[in-house]
């Protein structure tokens, strides 16, 4: 049975998820924001939902709870329980079935008056049975608008109120791999609930599941882009507020991690904010020079490697590698994974990688991969071609060989 308590806040929900349970990294002796019931509240409610996934090791700081999942036996994302596990009084519950039997038929059309009468014709059959006022029901009906699931529509003076048409569901094996691979996969995992059929023919290699908790905030990222809205992000533990434009969401194919790419207007340039650090978004005005922005982005995404941009000059970067006639995979890697930079062969044995970035730095660790195999490299700047070698010194220290050999 999950934990019962009332879902007032899922802010903190996701907040503890994350910070306990999906980077597992802290104790409970090092939270100090709550008092140590909250801590304990939330901790219950948590393994409530996804008992047989925690797992916990001791450290010197005391005992780290977190999730562990083998995604080569789970085919489902286990955190989509966070999303559907939710509490209502009895009040809200019973007034939702009274509303959609009273419009049962989606042609059905009534006022608030109208469906007040039904819902009290209903519950006349019972003797001590609850009894809702006009301004609750108003209330519910003005929710369920905003939700999509009832439609409200004005003739004269009069508002009626009816049921949505319901809308054909996609095919179950496009649910399954939506839920699964795509942002707000949570939306295809609600969908696939209202079907009987679930395929399990689909596995996943590298199976992101870490940013399940972000799902509301990506939703209403993407709703301002569709919109050309501005928003009003507040960071994680309010340390800060943006007004933003959201222009593009940045998925990274390595780790799963989300990054908005947004105009700051304070700033006045285009920054990477992670989503899992977003605390909350409000929409804000329509923006009329959406597209400007947005043509500013694709101007700057040529030079960006990764999402920062932490110079306002181009840093230059080329280096050669090579390899033997018995390994073609090395230069179609190379040409595979070179991302905005381009790629020459210069002979059957040798290729030149060559990008234009604001931040050469991101392209250092892709850069390491290759090392055994450059021969050449340049940067076009100093502190940049100073870490790389520091790098390599480091190696021949560890492996005890002269920086001058190969």
């Amino acid at each position: 049975m999950p934990y019962q308590e009332l879902i007032k806040n899922f802010s903190r929900v996701r907040a503890y998820l994350r910070q306990f349970y999906v980077y597992g990294f802290r104790s409970r002796s090092e939270f100090d924001e709550k008092s140590a019931r909250s801590y304990d509240d939330e901790r219950r409610r948590v393994e409530s939902w996804l008992r047989e996934y925690v797992s916990a090791r001791r450290t010197p700081e005391g005992k780290n709870i977190y999730i562990s999942v083998d995604s080569r036996r789970r085919s489902r994302d286990p955190l989509y329980r966070v999303w559907k596990t939710k509490s209502f009084t009895d009040g809200d519950i019973t007034l939702h079935f009274l509303i959609f039997d009273v419009l049962y038929t989606p042609t059905a059309a009534l006022t608030v008056t109208g469906i007040l009468l039904g819902i009290d014709e209903r519950l006349s059959a019972f003797p001590s049975a609850k009894t809702f006022d006009e301004s609750t029901l108003r209330k519910k009906l003005e929710e369920y608008v905003r939700e999509g699931l009832i439609v409200k529509e004005k003739k004269g003076r009069a508002v009626f109120y009816r049921r949505a048409q319901g809308t054909p569901l996609p095919e179950a094996d496009a649910l399954a791999f939506f839920s699964e691979a795509a942002p707000c996969g949570v939306i295809g995992s609600f969908l696939e609930d209202k079907t009987d059929e679930r395929p399990e023919h689909f596995l996943f290699k590298h199976h992101y599941i870490t940013q399940t908790a972000d799902s509301e905030i990506l939703c209403r990222v993407f709703e301002a882009i569709s919109d050309r809205r501005e928003l009003i992000s507040v960071s994680r533990h309010r340390e800060s507020l943006a007004r933003v434009l959201p222009l593009r969401v940045y998925i990274s194919v390595q780790g799963g991690r989300q990054y908005l790419a947004a105009y700051d207007f304070d700033m006045k340039r285009v920054v990477f904010q992670r989503i899992d650090l977003i605390e909350s978004v409000a929409a804000g005005p329509v923006c009329g020079e959406f597209e400007t922005y947005r043509r500013k982005l694709d101007g700057l995404a040529p030079h960006i490697w990764g999402v920062s941009l932490s110079g306002r000059a181009l840093e230059h970067v080329d280096f050669t590698i090579r390899y033997e006639d018995d390994e073609p995979h090395i230069p179609l890697r190379l040409e595979r994974e070179k991302r905005c930079g381009t790629v020459e062969r210069l002979n059957a044995n040798e290729s030149r990688f060559s990008a234009g970035l604001y931040d050469a730095g991101e392209l250092i660790p892709w850069m390491r991969t290759f090392i055994g195999r450059i021969t050449e490299y340049h940067f076009s700047s100093p502190k940049r071609e100073e870490r790389f070698r520091e790098d390599l010194e480091r190696m021949y220290a560890q492996y005890g060989i002269g920086g001058d050999e190969e």
